[in-house]
């Protein structure tokens, strides 16, 4: 019936950085002879995407990718963060006090986190998943519709149809394929916009991050590599459009009155984007042949820096379900294997979504008893370094029974 289709083990909706690096993952650990489709409504051409963002890469993530032998293509520009500052005050304060710092390092001296730049990393993935002879690029067209039978899914793209064993949906935040296959989603909205951007600045920032929490939402200034910083401005939805509008010296003076003055003046400002802030999850991770993975299966808060690395660790747990199913000759598609991916990922994804809505509702307004009381409560975090050594594991992705590819091994 489906004979002149093009036929595939795996097929990927999103090229973006989660979705390549599962692309190359599962070539990887299926090994020669495995058929991978990466589709993407842009075209795959190598083309650079206009993309101001960075990213938090946490340890975890780093061994992902060091596994995968992309890391070594962007360690040179990824920056290591050594040191985390965090303050709490309003905007004309004069003075900022630093109420929690600390070391962002694990035990073996390595760093928890690392910077890098978005476009950076979806190049570099990029390129790796085209050297992978099991992966073929099919951009340029969006999927249309598929539907899922005993045997395996039917995609349609622009007219164009192909079969795979299992269909993946990374295709963001806005993801057709999880309207296509029904799966609702619990959502709300923040009255803040995230902008972001990046600078250049006078002094060295050592590797340094800080996050300043402002009545309007937190603004972090993020370490680049080449002294630079990115920033990641959560501001209140009724003034972001102004400040967006701003020519480029008052934006500038704009970005100072929020700036950290041990960075010195500001030399240089990046290119800008915003877009509304708010949260989604997923009601379920999977459906019939078919499974959800990154922003299209959570949106979290950008408080932490941790959309990325959530994203990645679907990646790593999808692989391992997927490899060991392989292995045992089962069906990868089969509802059994994806129920295993889904009880996996489903308790880290609700907490991570509810801990970084807490923490924005906390700390994202100007209530003086609230400010009190989390002052205090980061004063005596300051004060405890065996609690802050757990939530720097805890960030870094290593705590815990993490799937192999965390580890910086191929399941």
């Amino acid at each position: 019936m489906h004979a002149d289709l093009a036929r595939f083990d795996v097929a990927i909706g999103g090229g973006g950085s989660v979705g390549l690096a599962l692309a190359c993952g599962l070539a990887d650990a299926l090994g020669e002879g495995v058929r991978i489709a990466l589709l993407d409504r842009a075209p795959l051409d190598g083309a650079a995407r206009a993309d101001p963002r960075a990213s938090n890469v946490s340890a975890a993530s780093k061994r992902l990718l060091e596994a995968l032998g992309v890391w070594a293509t962007i360690a040179a520009e990824a920056q290591p963060v050594n040191r985390i500052d965090i303050t709490d005050s309003r905007l004309g304060d004069a003075i900022r006090p630093i109420l929690l710092s600390y070391d962002n390092t694990l035990p073996e001296r390595e760093p928890a986190s690392y910077i890098v730049e978005n476009e950076r990393l979806r190049q570099a993935l990029l390129t790796a998943a085209a050297q992978r002879g099991g992966v073929a690029l099919l951009g340029g067209a969006a999927v249309e519709a598929f539907a899922a039978d005993a045997h395996g899914v039917h995609i349609d793209r622009h007219g164009e149809g192909l079969r795979a064993s299992l269909l993946i949906g990374a295709d963001g935040r806005d993801s057709r394929l999880r309207q296509i296959a029904g799966i609702q989603i619990t959502r709300w909205r923040y009255p803040q916009t995230g902008i972001v951007t990046s600078v250049g600045h006078s002094r060295p920032h050592d590797g340094r991050a800080l996050q300043h929490f402002l009545p309007s939402g937190p603004f972090a200034i993020l370490p680049l590599r080449h002294n630079r910083s990115a920033i990641t401005w959560t501001e209140d939805a009724l003034a972001a459009p102004r400040l967006l509008a701003l020519e480029e010296q008052l934006f500038r003076a704009e970005l100072a009155r929020r700036f950290d003055y041990r960075l010195g003046e500001i030399t240089e400002v990046g290119a800008r984007a915003s877009w509304p802030l708010d949260m989604h999850l997923a009601r379920a991770l999977i459906a019939d042949r078919f499974a959800l993975l990154g922003d299209a299966a959570r949106l979290v808060h950008p408080i932490a820096g941790q959309g990325l690395n959530l994203g990645l660790r679907d990646v790593a747990a999808l692989i391992e379900v997927v490899v060991d199913a392989a292995r045992l000759g089962l069906d990868i598609g089969a509802q059994p294997v994806l129920e295993r991916y889904q009880r996996w990922r489903r308790l880290d994804s609700v907490l991570s979504a509810a801990t970084y809505d807490g923490l924005n509702r906390l700390f994202s307004n100007d209530w003086m008893a609230l400010r009190t009381a989390r002052d205090f409560g980061l004063a005596v975090v300051d004060r405890l370094p065996a609690l802050k050594q757990f939530f720097v594991a805890e960030a870094a992705g290593v705590s815990g029974e993490v799937p192999k590819l965390l580890r910086g091994e191929l399941p």
